[in-house]
Formats: C-alpha cells, sequence, structure tokens
C-alpha cells in the first residue's frame, strides 16, 4: 500500500515531466482515495478502461493517454463527464504522462517497443530526442523492408502499412511509437533505411518512395501498449502495490 502522493512522486522521479514540452497536464489528472492499495494500467483513460478498474477494485489507474488536452473543449459534458463520473464515483486516481512515458529510455514506450522488435538504440533523433535510432539487436541486417515488415507484424501480431522504399538492405532503423508520423524527414536525415511509427499520413508515402527510405505504420494502440504496464509496474513493485494491466482492444 502507497499513498496517492507517493505514487505521484515515485512517477515524476523517474519520468521527469517537466523535461518536456507537451500537449496536456502530466501527472495526477483526477485526485481518489488517499490510500492505494491496488493499481490498473492501459494506454488510454477511456470509459471501457475505467469500468474495468472499477470491476478490479482498483485506488488508481496509470495511462498514456489522459483525459486533458491542450486545445480542447473545457466542457464536461457526454464522454468526458461519464469518464468522470466513474472515477469521481469511485474515488480512483488517474495519473497521466504522455511524451515523458514516450521517451524513458528503459521503460518507456520507444524503449519497450524496441525490445519487443529485437532492436537496440544507439542515439536519438527528432523533436525533444523522443525518437529512437539504431538496429537489431544481434547485430544482423534485413534482406527487405518486406521482411522487416513481416517481422514487426509477427511481434506485434497486428497487419502492418508498409510503404517500400525500394531494394535496400535495412540495417540502420529508427521509431517513435504512435503519431510520430512526421518525425519521418527525421529519421531520413538520421540515415534511416527504415522508420517504424504507429500511424501514416499522405505525404509520408511518397517521403518514402522520392527518399528510398522504409515506412511502416503499425498501429497506434499496438505501438504503445508496453510502456504503461512497464512503468506502472516498476512504481508498485517499488511501493508495494498490486498492479495489473488490462488491455483495451483497439484497431487504430
Amino acid at each position: 500500500m502507497a499513498s496517492a502522493q507517493q505514487l505521484l512522486q515515485a512517477f515524476d522521479a523517474l519520468l521527469q515531466p517537466d523535461r518536456f514540452r507537451d500537449y496536456g497536464p502530466n501527472g495526477l489528472q483526477v485526485e481518489g482515495k488517499e490510500e492505494v492499495r491496488r493499481m490498473v494500467s492501459g494506454v488510454t483513460a477511456s470509459r471501457a478502461l475505467i469500468e474495468r478498474a472499477v470491476e478490479a477494485g482498483a485506488d488508481a489507474v496509470f495511462v498514456h493517454h489522459g483525459l486533458f488536452w491542450r486545445g480542447q473543449d473545457g466542457r464536461v459534458t457526454g464522454w468526458m463527464r461519464h469518464r468522470l463520473a466513474l472515477l469521481l464515483a469511485h474515488d480512483i486516481n488517474l495519473f497521466a504522462y504522455h511524451l515523458p512515458l514516450d521517451a524513458h529510455p528503459e521503460l518507456g514506450n520507444n524503449a519497450k517497443l524496441g525490445m519487443r522488435l529485437g532492436l537496440r538504440a544507439s542515439a536519438r533523433f527528432g523533436e525533444q530526442d523522443l525518437g529512437f535510432v539504431g538496429g537489431r539487436a544481434d547485430g544482423g541486417h534485413y534482406g527487405s523492408a518486406q521482411a522487416l515488415a513481416q517481422d514487426v507484424e509477427k511481434a506485434l501480431g497486428r497487419g502492418v502499412v508498409l510503404v517500400d522504399g525500394g531494394p535496400r538492405e535495412i540495417g540502420r532503423i529508427a521509431w517513435c511509437t504512435g503519431g510520430a508520423q512526421s518525425y519521418f524527414e527525421s529519421a531520413i536525415a538520421a540515415g534511416a533505411d527504415a522508420f517504424i511509427t504507429g500511424e501514416i499520413s499522405e505525404p509520408q508515402a511518397h517521403l518514402a518512395r522520392e527518399c528510398g527510405v522504409a515506412f511502416l505504420a503499425c498501429g497506434h494502440h499496438a505501438s504503445e501498449r508496453y510502456g504503461a504496464p512497464a512503468v506502472a509496474g516498476h512504481v508498485a513493485r517499488q511501493l508495494g502495490v498490486e498492479h495489473q494491466f488490462i488491455e483495451i482492444d483497439n484497431p487504430a
């Protein structure tokens, strides 16, 4: 058991949110009960996740995508009202960390995705150094972008959108989870043969073909399933709190 403030202090010490310019508040977004015995982690503070947390008897929820974002409508109506009502009615704390969770060098989304894919980072790139770049942990190369895509599909259990940059061996790989398609040009500048992220927008297909660098979109949710349970589990063990990761299916 730990206090909500002890959890907050541990998360902040680990993730250092003050280092980042983010799109919403990091840390404790909704205050609940003072003592936390059981914590649930998930990717997004959706109504489905909160309902599952209630069923699990959780005192706290830890997520990557919280409730509050810069520029959103501030009125508490509709889906926002329902999510907040559940949290407040059951006195559940909501902790959310966005970019700090992406960036952590060992437990973050990018670090854990790299481990999942058998990649080892040797450098960082992109805005706020969120992106990772390196190669296969075994030192090998992929003979083609199609071979890399097949490995990614196998590791994540879902299809990948591949825009092949051309017939080249894939050695240097850049990756950044979620909606990081805008990092593609920085990945190209970093010397990547391929870039892995969650989403693709219209310009990236043209850039891949024109620059000869493969682009792989493997799903926003699918690429960000690993950081939240890693960080929440680490802090839970540290403070003697029960922890459970709850997966809410999302095709995005």
